[in-house]
């Protein structure tokens, strides 16, 4: 039987594994774009339930251990990786909710259970990634407690992690990707290591220590925040008060307890799902907060702090660590408008630009820089509106997004968008005498007819059609897909532009980066002026964005 403090201690051990190997999972990411984040993203899932279960006690139940994991890791998900993990142990939680104590047909359930949850969350899985293993890994521990009745957890466990390591050896035979490259699947090679990280524990006995040279925690990454962040305007309330309160069973309807935290304070939040209530709030009586907290449940993680005497210097440290560090810090408000707007983008210009089409919060991340759900959703509540449209602006920050509907104290409507250029045109799509269903609707149209070229370099050698290419030669994508490398970046944007163009074409735009003059872009411009139709307009725009060098946008 695994008890609460043996789980505890595995999801701990499997923290720090991950975070110890994360370069190693990195490196397996076929495709030769500098995102490499998997393994990453998966550590600073994960990371979020050890931080949260550093205070638990040795004496909670395995119930109570998997819930409160599972809920760190769905506010921590980053990436897509990182929302599938979560998604996981969800299930998984599910499977042991009531349990003081785990079997190995318990285990089993759970782990069924959790996979059945991510594939369900998933429109189209594909199979030779983690969601393969993962099910594989939990058909053969179903498999194995039928064989043998009253299994020991530990040897389902062991089971898990042996099916999981075969499952993982096949992947590049379900991926041709992976097979060309040689490699197996990034997310799949995450969840065998995090399933060894457990098994060191419930097996050995042994957490596994944390390498800290290697190890990026969402705590390393966070450090510079504080209460009051960038906090605009007259201070009113003095304290920035936060707590989670672990619900009583009779526990009476947080909606009482907004109630009495807005009558002594403001930027009141009050999210809760089935055993938690985590609590926001400025006020002048923090010892107030606390006590009405107690009346519906016990409090854990409690942060008081002063506003006022932070303040002058925290707008200056927010600022520069939002752009060093992708830090986030938003004063959470009341709706008041119907709609608003959050947008993932980088680059001091494009930013700039989303702001200009009427976004009202920004989370600086895109491409190597995945924010979690909690990002997103303190966004969102900083958002005046009653409904809030989120544009994540790339294909691995879309699930997270996603995630953080069923957490906000409000209608969230997440467009898919995958690009800055799909962003920027549902933006201008949207009609603000319309409803949330037709301007969902015509939005998700028009960003679906915009084409996407990105020029970035290779991180690593590949190929494009047989034909190889060099770590840090240039390369080009349209709408995703790998088409065009080179080492001089003009010659390959040219062609880019030249393959995205037809008859229909009107408006060409072009966001260059932090790594491109403006020299450069107006060369850049004078070519393609040279090659193309006069009839096709040619914006180009200083967007001041990382990892690419130019961002382009055809219309």
């Amino acid at each position: 039987m695994i008890k609460g403090s043996e789980l505890r201690q595995a999801f701990i051990s499997a923290s720090n594994h991950i975070g110890n190997l994360r370069q190693e999972v990195d490196a397996l990411n076929v495709f030769p774009v500098p995102d490499g984040d998997t393994g990453t993203n998966m550590s600073m899932t994960i990371s979020a339930a050890a931080k949260e279960l550093e205070n638990k006690d040795d004496d909670c139940s395995v119930g109570d251990i998997a819930h409160t994991a599972a809920s760190a890791l769905l506010r921590g998900a980053r990436g897509n990786s990182g929302v599938i993990l979560s998604l996981l142990f969800r299930g998984f939680s599910k499977g042991l909710a009531d349990k003081n104590e785990a079997d190995g047909e318990d285990i089993a359930l759970a782990l069924r259970l959790g996979v059945e949850a991510a594939y369900k969350a998933v429109m189209k899985p594909t199979e030779g990634t983690i969601l393969t293993v993962a099910r594989m890994a939990a058909e053969s521990a179903q498999d194995y407690c039928i064989e043998n009745p009253n299994a020991d957890a530990v040897a389902v466990f062991e089971n898990i992690l042996k099916a999981a390591e075969e499952a993982l050896a096949q992947t590049p035979e379900l991926l041709p990707v992976l097979k060309k490259a040689g490699v197996v699947d990034a997310g799949g090679k995450g969840f065998v290591v995090i399933i060894e990280g457990m098994l060191s524990v419930l097996r050995d006995g042994v957490v596994i220590a944390s390498n800290d040279a290697k190890t990026t925690s969402t705590e390393t990454l966070y450090n510079d925040r504080n209460a009051a962040g960038e906090y605009e305007g007259e201070i009113t309330f003095t304290y920035c008060t936060e707590f989670i309160v672990l619900k009583n069973d009779d526990a009476d309807d947080p909606l009482k307890l907004r109630a009495y935290l807005e009558s002594i304070g403001d930027c009141v939040v009050v999210v809760d799902d089935d055993e938690i209530i985590k609590v926001h709030v400025h006020t002048d009586n923090p010892g107030n907060a606390l006590q009405e907290g107690l009346k519906f449940g016990m409090l854990t993680k409690m942060k008081i702090e002063n506003m006022r005497e932070q303040h002058a210097a925290a707008n200056k440290a927010a600022k520069n660590a939002q752009k060093e560090t992708n830090v986030f810090e938003y004063a959470p408000v009341d709706p008041e408008v119907e709609y608003g707007f959050v947008a993932v983008a980088a680059g001091e210009g494009i930013q700039n630009l989303f702001r200009d089409l009427g976004v009202n919060n920004i989370v600086s991340g895109g491409q190597t820089m995945n924010p979690s759900t909690e990002d997103i959703l303190e966004a969102i509540h900083a958002t005046p509106a009653k409904t809030v449209f989120v544009l994540p602006n790339n294909k691995n920050i879309i699930m997270a997004a996603e995630q953080a509907i069923k957490l906000a104290d409000r209608k969230v409507c997440v467009l898919p968008t995958r690009t800055i250029p799909q962003g920027v045109c549902a933006m201008l799509a949207f009609d603000p005498d319309a409803d949330v269903a037709e301007n969902q609707l015509n939005m998700t149209k028009a960003f679906d007819h915009v084409k996407t070229g990105q020029l970035t370099f290779a991180a690593r050698d590949s190929e494009i059609d047989g034909k190889p290419i060099k770590q840090g030669e240039i390369i080009a994508l349209e709408n995703g897909k790998l088409t065009y490398s080179g080492k001089e970046l003009n010659k390959v944007a040219v062609k880019t532009v030249r393959s995205m163009t037809d008859k229909d074409t009107t408006f060409i735009t072009i966001y260059y980066g932090e790594d491109v003059t403006e020299e450069t872009a107006l060369e850049l411009e004078e070519l393609l002026k040279a090659k193309l139709s006069e009839d096709i307009e040619i914006n180009v725009i200083n967007g001041g964005q990382p990892v690419y060098y130019y961002i382009i946008s055809a219309e």
